[in-house]
């Protein structure tokens, strides 16, 4: 997956919405008016974060080294993924899909 890849999945999610909200170097991806994605424009390796079912953002990280706690984020509701070949984009996607249906569909306390 690359940047161009990325944002096209992005973007055929329904009503997703991509914005700078953060300067010209962060892509964030929204769905109604949130975020569930954001990636960095300058660095030489592509990383995005994605919110993640706290439980799940636990076993992602201990069962694949390219799942970080999010950067710059709330450490229990996201994961930093880095693009470094060693998952499908099958699952990347999958990830980027669980993050949208997070955000899109909140579960009510």
């Amino acid at each position: 997956m690359n940047i161009e890849s990325l944002r096209e999945y992005c973007l055929s999610k329904p009503g997703v919405e991509e914005s700078f909200p953060f300067g010209p170097e962060t892509l964030v991806f929204k769905v109604a008016g949130k975020i569930f994605l954001l990636t960095g424009l300058d660095s030489e390796d592509l990383r995005f974060n994605v919110k993640c079912d706290p439980e799940k953002a636990i076993e992602l990280r201990e069962e694949f080294s390219c799942v970080l706690p999010g950067f710059h984020m709330n450490k229990k509701h996201w994961n930093t993924i880095v693009v470094d070949g060693s998952v499908s984009n099958e699952l990347l996607k999958e990830w980027i899909t669980h993050s949208y249906e997070l955000v899109l569909h909140p579960k009510k306390k």
